[in-house]
């Protein structure tokens, strides 16, 4: 016979939300109550085991002194208390549920704290925390109060009756932990802690509770509807609308209405006996009207990202200044919505997008991701006895955030499957609140959704969709489609996305998408720089795949938050530079374009020679007209000639500055004059050198020295590049994960073989084969120097051998430089790299960088840094010039040290600058989790050729 004991700690497994907790209500910043934030230091005791300490610590009088402190908000682990975990999907404990390890560690937190001289002594009091990861259970002067689970939610105790005036003892056991993270399995950092605000609010007596402001809009007639349901009676003013009415009784007014692209609020209270709550009103109204998403009648296009909270130091306890970052990045990048993967985040986020203007998708913390190792048995969403603790987390959502007119979409969470408690999150959801739609991407056939949702899917299979030939449910095909995650922004990338917002605005049932993720989750680490997966030691990860966001965990920008930001431009500029004509379009769904002001501008060969104001009509949205340029200056026709045209903020917002560049386009006029060379010297063969205009060759292998006086090393083909992400790919897609297939080919190791030297009467001319060890494939290279006796001119002719069935990383030449260059000036795309299928945000112009500026950043060193369609550059006192454009790189290492390396200060500079100029590259894709890159992008090998020209820069 076997039995049980009941412990102390049996709430850590038992499947229930928690007790002890008041019901859910909604959240808002202040009121004229009093409040007490309990933020700050705390003492703090680490035990290995859920059960290591008894409770002792919580009683009144308890000696702390020799605890360590932790700053609360906060993550124990990233205060030197243990270590972080990532995993994507796994979890990092066995799967037995409710069931977790004995080894839990567990921080007993103590904060004592007296209350203010002008706390009032009537009524009551609620203590507030807005998140515990994962499971805390909590004492306030020696008295239990009660436990919880819902990491990313909030929970409120009444304790008014166990206050005192000083000296009260507030503990708190959190465990790292519990029956709760098996719902929690979001692909983040495991961060145990009390992460988000500790507050006591007084709560008076005829206080407010709880309250829903139903705030909806009439387009036709251009009014407003107002009702707020109060738990307690009482009246709602709204000055600048000059209501005032009675809570529960609605009044209809004329309006300006709330959209993200014209935030509109207005300012209330709501007074009852014992409270005043100030009000930030918006009026807009969500329907699923002709199978599309529309707000005040209009249909949305979602321009969005996904966000995870993060900080590199902080983890997931932001403060209000980093959230503002947040939002004010993503206005100023033309990004206009935000899914809350997986969870919702800190409340004052959504006040910030109620303010400035932000589309939310507003996510449930569910995720179940892990049950995908066993098929989904034993899934909580699909066992009853879970089902409570679902609708619990579902209504703590709900009821917190309902009163956000930003927040459009509610979602049941991510990636757990289907089951019987999800379609149970949906019913209470309609229930509750019917004025918004409901999102959940796992469930295919619809069945408890009103948005066809998916991850990921290509090109091809999002046109089909957009054809309405995708099949599935008589529901679903009548529901409009959304890419809750796509391009995948992990490392150098992500690529293909203006070929998907091509789809986006081609066809009407596709509503937009947002993009994985914002965020790098790189923690700040003085081994690294920033860690990832891996460099705590974890048992199970998933490695640098939790740095996969459109900014470095700096919020430094990305290459591709830029090319994003292009790519999602609301307003579109095209033409012909020929005719001087070019047609704007407004592309924002409700605004005109009065808060923009145009110019446009004229560069020679990439230098802006005149510039000046282009008069552009107030368009209304999807409206366009056909707008004239001015005559090209008569004076200035020479060269490479374009025009470019600028939209730019005409003043101040609340989010970006005057002149701040919201668009832009440019326009080829006459094209680039290539740089005729007369072959006028021809080679001299010396004992040891070969020499050829200002150039001198290795007598025997034909190998480049320098030109003129500047030493040039290693110039040959160069195929290879240090794979990216999403070179390597995703494992589940093993035949498209190029970056190990280029490895097996042997690319990384090409061999050089020289086969000739040939000194003709005017070329010197180098034949090689070029090829992997062990395979029968080669590329044909022929090298062919002239000069005209001060400039050198090169042109490679590579002709395939074999049967090729691979792309190729990249094609051009490598060659080294002293390490003494500095810097690069270049007439090309710029000022940050593009591949073929990242080069929206590439400028032409002339521009100009350090060698170490060239570099981006990637927490994960993999190819990056190529500027493209160059004509031209300068950098280490030699200029090259090619026919066609080329791609240019230069580094301080080489590619196989890149290549190596798995941080950035793995990275040493040596004492050469390494630079390729490549005649072709490989596009990026999204491989790493979404599709490869796209036919038009990928480099097959094809008989090529190419050149360029190489002359001292003097003086």
């Amino acid at each position: 016979m076997s039995f049980r004991t009941t412990t102390a700690t049996d709430y850590v497994e038992d499947v229930s939300p928690g007790t002890g907790s008041l019901p859910p209500r909604t959240w808002y910043a202040s009121s004229d109550t009093n409040t007490l934030s309990l933020n700050g230091s705390w003492r703090f005791r680490l035990s290995p085991t859920a059960d290591a300490e008894d409770d002792s610590f919580a009683a009144e009088g308890y000696d702390a002194g020799d605890w360590a402190e932790v700053s609360v908000p906060g993550h124990w682990v990233l205060q030197g208390h243990g270590s972080p975990i990532y995993t994507n999907h796994l979890y990092p404990f066995p799967v037995d549920p409710p069931h977790v390890p004995t080894g839990n560690p567990t921080g007993d937190h103590l904060h004592t704290f007296d209350l203010p001289s002008d706390w009032p002594s009537d009524g009551g009091a609620v203590l507030r925390f807005d998140g515990v990861e994962s499971c805390a259970r909590v004492w306030l002067n020696g008295t239990d109060i009660g436990e919880f689970k819902g990491s990313r939610l909030p929970h409120e105790f009444a304790v008014g009756h166990l206050l005192k005036p000083g000296g009260n003892v507030l503990a708190v056991r959190v465990h790292q932990w519990s029956a709760g993270s098996y719902l929690e399995d979001q692909d983040q950092w495991w961060l145990p802690g009390i992460f988000r605000d500790v507050t006591l609010l007084h709560r008076p007596a005829g206080g407010v509770l709880d309250f829903f402001v139903h705030a909806s809009y009439d387009h036709v007639e251009g009014l407003g509807t107002l009702r707020v349901d109060s738990d307690v009676d009482g009246r709602v003013t709204v000055p600048a609308l000059d209501i005032d009415v009675a809570t529960g009784e609605s009044v209809t007014v004329p309006v300006r209405p709330w959209t993200a692209e014209t935030p509109h609020l207005y300012d209330g209270v709501l007074t009852t006996e014992g409270e005043r709550v100030p009000l930030r009103i918006g009026f807009r109204t969500v329907a699923l009207e002709d199978g599309l998403i529309k707000v005040n009648g209009t249909p949305l296009l979602f321009k969005g990202v996904n966000r995870h909270e993060w900080h590199p130091e902080r983890g997931r306890a932001l403060d209000l200044a980093t959230m503002r970052e947040d939002v004010l990045l993503m206005k100023r990048h033309n990004i206009n919505a935000v899914r809350t993967s997986h969870y919702p985040p800190h409340p004052a986020f959504l006040d910030l997008c109620d303010e400035y203007g932000l589309w939310v998708v507003d996510e449930c913390d569910l995720e179940t991701h892990g049950f995908t190792e066993q098929a989904w048995r034993d899934n909580p969403v699909d066992d009853d006895r879970w089902t409570p603790a679902l609708l619990d987390r579902a209504a703590r959502m709900v009821e917190r955030d309902k009163n956000h007119p930003s927040v459009v979409i509610w979602s049941l969470g991510n990636e757990a499957g289907t089951g019987r408690g999800l379609t149970a999150m949906a019913e209470w959801i309609r229930g509750r609140d019917g004025s918004r739609l409901i999102h959940y991407e796992g469930d295919l056939d619809c069945r408890d959704t009103d948005v066809y949702s998916r991850m990921y899917a290509d090109h091809a299979e999002v046109e089909k969709i957009g054809r309405g030939l995708d099949g599935g449910t008589h529901k679903r095909r009548g529901l409009p489609f959304i890419l809750c995650e796509y391009g995948h922004a992990m490392g150098n990338g992500p690529g293909g996305i203006a070929d998907y917002q091509h789809l986006f605005e081609s066809y009407d049932r596709i509503q937009g998408g947002f993009i994985w993720e914002w965020i790098d989750h790189g923690i700040k680490d003085e081994r690294y720089g920033f860690a990832y997966g891996g460099d705590f030691g974890e048992e199970l990860h998933d490695g640098n795949f939790v740095c996969d966001g459109l900014l470095f965990p700096d919020r430094t920008p990305s290459p591709g938050l830029i090319e994003y930001k292009k790519v999602l431009e609301p307003v579109r500029i095209v033409g012909d530079g020929a005719d001087g004509t070019v047609r704007v379009t407004n592309a924002y769904d409700f605004a005109d374009l009065s808060a923009l002001a145009f110019e446009w501008s004229y560069q020679v060969d990439g230098e802006t020679v005149e510039s000046g104001v282009l008069s552009v009509p107030e368009l209304a949205p999807g409206a366009s007209a056909d707008v004239k340029l001015p005559d090209p200056p008569a004076d200035a026709r020479g060269g490479e000639t374009q025009w470019t045209v600028r939209a730019t903020l005409a003043a101040d917002t609340a989010w970006g500055p005057k002149d701040h560049l919201v668009a832009w386009a440019q326009f080829p006029l006459s094209p680039r004059p290539f740089t005729a060379v007369a072959q006028s010297d021809g080679p001299v063969r010396g004992e040891r050198r070969i020499t050829l205009g200002p150039a001198a060759f290795d007598a025997r292998t034909g190998a480049l020295r320098s030109i003129g006086g500047v030493d040039v090393g290693g110039l040959r083909l160069d195929v290879w590049r240090a794979p990216t992400d999403n070179d390597n790919g995703a494992p589940w897609q093993p035949d498209l994960r190029y970056g190990p297939l280029w490895r097996e080919l042997g690319l990384h190791r090409m061999q050089h073989r020289l086969e000739s030297v040939e000194l003709g009467e005017d070329a010197l001319t180098v034949r090689t084969r070029v090829a992997p060890a062990a395979r029968e494939v080669a590329l044909r290279t022929v090298y062919r120097w002239t000069s005209d006796g001060t400039r050198l001119r090169l042109t490679v002719s590579v002709a395939p051998e074999g049967d090729w069935t691979l792309p190729l990383p990249r094609l051009g030449i490598r060659l080294g430089l002293p390490g003494s260059a500095d810097g690069a000036r270049w007439f090309g795309g710029g000022p940050g790299e593009a591949y073929p299928d990242t080069k929206s945000a590439s400028m032409v112009g002339r521009w100009e960088s350090t060698i170490d500026a060239l570099q981006t950043p990637y927490v994960r060193p993999q190819e990056n840094g190529a500027r493209a369609d160059v004509r031209w550059v300068e950098i280490g006192g030699l200029r090259v010039e090619g026919e066609p454009e080329f791609w240019f790189t230069a580094r301080r290492w080489t590619t196989e040290q890149l290549d190596a390396a798995e941080h950035l200060n793995d990275l040493r500079a040596g004492d050469t600058v390494w630079v390729n100029l490549d005649h072709g590259q490989q596009g990026i894709g999204s491989q790493s989790c979404g599709p490869g890159t796209l036919p038009q992008y990928q480099l097959r090998p094809a008989p090529a050729e190419f050149t360029f020209l190489f002359s001292e820069i003097h003086g």
